[in-house]
């Protein structure tokens, strides 16, 4: 590539960085935007977090023919080092300098930072150039680096990283910085209003010992099902972010008939049906789309495919879609736990009176979903049971469905 033409790859480079806000994605996008821009065959990123670096991803095509895509690296995920300069990373993030080295292997016994060959040994892997280089925010803050391996010629050749890269991959690094540093950002943002629709829910039932853990495996059951429905990421994160407020009607509905151990007469019945209508005024008229969600779910979260349900004896596609996952998911997570009149049912019989269920009570679709993503389910309702503990993880970010 000319001068210009390397300009424009990197102004397209920072137009696709700014527009992704999921970390997970930003990070491989980052990496592989930078290797492809160096022809580099493999490559790690770090992030910082205070005095250690956290690797985050690593890409290798030479290993992801040999082990298997998503294996180069495996054994680094979550691991941290350091920030010293006598490694190569540790000495970019240390000093924000740039490291260009021709050959991993032979770096001066003199030099400040050494090379550790354990990637190399584990993984029968030679090392030859590297390419460290610093993420920087606007302030010179390092907030992560970038580790670039073994340079390409055309030929398929290893040779060095050519000097004319280092500018402009600390440029592409730069770009990259204030990308992650905004995805950080609306992460940080995003997981506060998760925290505070989580305790405003948990606070409408906070006269059930029970509620915080509820809410969070019947939130996470209803994101599965609707991942499993064909939502993306942005629909499968509404649905999680909307559906704890399902409940929030029962802030109106009185201790005696909310706690009462035995069966409801007609009367409180009738009084705790009115928990929807409750919710559905309380959040009325909001503006954020996601509590425009929370809505309708919490107004149409007990009709019925049938129609035998209520407020309002909706049936079929009159529910909205939002109610019919999270009706699901709310049902199978009070079949299958403690509540103040029952004892939990095991797991199997809840799953199957799910399936039963569906054609009457519950969309066929959306049991069906389930169905597809019980493997998920079974492993939050085993994260997240009542003997668990786990009625205190009110915070903190909703575990991945897909990857972690």
């Amino acid at each position: 590539m000319d001068l210009r033409e390397q300009l424009v790859k990197l102004t397209e480079i920072g137009i696709a960085l700014s527009s992704e806000r999921n970390v997970n994605n930003l990070l491989d996008l980052i990496l592989a935007h930078a290797r492809n821009f160096t022809s580099a065959e493999g490559g790690t990123l770090f992030t910082r977090e205070g005095d250690k670096l956290r690797f985050q991803v690593t890409q290798n095509d030479v290993l992801s023919e040999k082990l298997g895509s998503g294996n180069t690296g495996k054994y680094l995920r979550d691991r941290t080092m350091p920030i010293t300069k006598t490694s190569l990373s540790g000495y970019t993030a240390a000093t924000g300098d740039v490291l260009n080295i021709p050959d991993a292997y032979a770096i001066p016994a003199t030099a400040e930072y050494h090379f550790n060959d354990e990637y190399d040994r584990r993984n029968n892997y030679r090392t030859r150039s590297l390419l460290v280089v610093p993420m920087k925010k606007m302030d010179g803050e390092v907030i992560g680096v970038l580790q670039l391996i073994n340079a390409r010629d055309g030929k398929g050749g290893i040779v060095p990283f050519h000097a004319e890269y280092e500018p402009l991959v600390l440029s592409l690094a730069s770009q990259a910085a204030v990308a992650l540093n905004n995805a950080m950002l609306t992460h940080d943002l995003k997981q506060a209003y998760l925290d505070t629709i989580m305790r405003l829910a948990i606070a409408a039932e906070f006269r059930d010992t029970d509620t915080a853990v509820h809410i969070r495996r019947m939130s996470l059951y209803s994101a599965a099902i609707a991942e499993a429905m064909g939502y993306t990421a942005d629909g499968v994160e509404q649905i999680l972010y909307a559906s704890p407020m399902h409940d929030i009607g029962k802030i109106g509905v009185s201790d005696r008939i909310l706690l009462k151990p035995g069966k409801l007469t007609d009367e409180e019945f009738a009084e705790m049906k009115k928990h929807t209508t409750i919710g559905a005024a309380i959040l009325e008229g909001a503006e954020a789309p996601v509590l425009r969600l929370s809505y309708e779910i919490a107004l149409a979260h007990h009709e019925k495919w049938d129609g035998s349900g209520y407020p309002y004896g909706k049936k079929e596609a009159d529910i909205p879609i939002s109610a019919r996952i999270v009706a699901v998911a709310d049902v199978f997570d009070a079949l299958s736990s403690v509540r103040c009149y029952k004892p939990p049912m095991p797991f199997d019989k809840a799953v199957q009176a799910i399936r039963e269920g569906a054609g009457k009570h519950f969309d066929p679709a959306c049991v069906a979903a389930f169905d597809k993503a019980l493997t998920r389910i079974q492993s939050i309702y085993r994260e997240y049971s009542d003997e668990s503990g786990a009625k205190h993880k009110l915070t903190g970010a909703m575990p991945a469905l897909t990857r972690p």
